[in-house]
């Protein structure tokens, strides 16, 4: 008895055999992204609040401890003007450490740059030469440590700590351990009240577009996204055709020029150039930096949290310094904070 033909044999599409085809994943893999880019945003968002919370708090006991020098608007530009200096300075250090490295020489680069560019030789050149010789030392420390670190294979830590003693060595060696006067009147009326641009120091307002500047760059641009990437995972930036030695060079620099705009800053703020100038200027960046949200492993970090952090610590040892307590104190208070800093990153960092 003849069977009848197949549906292949019969011209027609053959379907007996072939798999179902699989299910759209588009608007779920949307979903999926969706749910992790606002997962993230949230997080983001906490932390972000969970610092302005901070800062009001301290506010608030500022404001209640000491409520006629605290609150008092000279007082308030006084924290700003602080927190100018060491905040440039945490910018370039929040990229470094995003992208998995570090650098502990920021505080002696700073002393370098301040006492080379307050030499005799170079404020013969008045403002611009100051400036410069600033700006150029603090590129050149940078550039030692990005090629140490990224072409000569030095550990991050070994290499910045080595610039570290270096730096604060040349700068002891060039002031003779004496304090080095501004003669310049461009640059010491830049720290008077009458250079007040509505109420705001200039050193506020050069704070405010490095500040600007960082994001742009860390969340608007290629550079960014390189360093984020390095710091996430170095091997599969590589593959994935970034230069990973030539972005930390570049990292290093970024670093080392933040250190040379910080250097002019202080300059202005104390109208001189010293050895000791920049002292722990690495603890308060880097402790500023991790408050912020950075991850010391690298690969998470925002400008915004790490800007947060520092106006936290200046807050915090001018509420101090107005209550008359003792260094020590201050340097314990910073300690715990650093700490508690630390376990909540672990803690964020785990949960699913």
């Amino acid at each position: 008895m003849t069977q009848p033909a197949s549906p292949a044999q019969q011209g027609g599409p053959d379907t007996s055999e072939r798999p179902a085809a699989p299910e759209k994943a588009g608007p779920a893999r949307k979903t999926a992204g969706a749910g992790l880019l606002g997962t993230l945003r949230e997080r983001t968002d906490v932390r972000i609040l969970s610092l302005l919370g901070v800062l009001a708090v301290l506010v608030l006991i500022g404001g209640v401890t000491k409520p006629d020098e605290f609150l008092d608007t000279r007082n308030l530009q006084l924290v700003l003007t602080q927190s100018s200096v060491i905040g440039v300075v945490t910018v370039g250090v929040t990229f470094v450490i995003m992208s998995g490295g570090i650098d502990l020489s920021v505080g002696a680069i700073v002393a370098l740059a301040s006492v080379w560019a307050t030499t005799v030789a170079s404020q013969e050149y008045g403002f611009w030469g100051v400036l410069c010789t600033a700006l150029l030392v603090g590129l050149g420390c940078g550039l030692v440590n990005g090629v140490l670190v990224a072409y000569g294979g030095m550990v991050p830590f070994i290499a910045t700590l080595a610039m570290l003693a270096s730096a604060r060595g040349l700068a002891l060696q060039i002031t003779g351990g004496r304090t080095q006067v501004v003669s310049i009147d461009g640059i010491l009326r830049l720290g008077e009240h009458d250079s007040y641009l509505l109420g705001i120091p200039p050193l506020v307002l050069v704070f405010a577009a490095v500040t600007v500047v960082g994001w742009l760059v860390l969340n608007r641009t290629t550079f960014g996204r390189r360093t984020v990437a390095v710091g996430g995972n170095a091997e599969a930036a590589r593959l994935a055709g970034i230069d990973i030695r030539r972005q930390r060079l570049y990292l290093y620099l970024l670093s080392g020029l933040c250190c040379g705009i910080a250097a002019f800053l202080l300059i202005v703020l104390s109208g001189s150039g010293q050895n000791t100038n920049g002292n722990l200027y690495e603890l308060d960046a880097i402790a500023a930096a991790i408050i912020g949200g950075t991850l010391l492993s690298g690969g998470r970090g925002t400008i915004t949290g790490s800007v947060l952090g520092v106006l936290i610590f200046t807050t915090i040892t001018n509420i101090f310094a107005l209550n008359n307590l003792q260094t020590d104190v201050q340097q314990i208070a910073k300690g715990a904070i650093i700490v508690a800093a630390v376990l909540v990153q672990r803690r964020t960092s785990t949960t699913p």
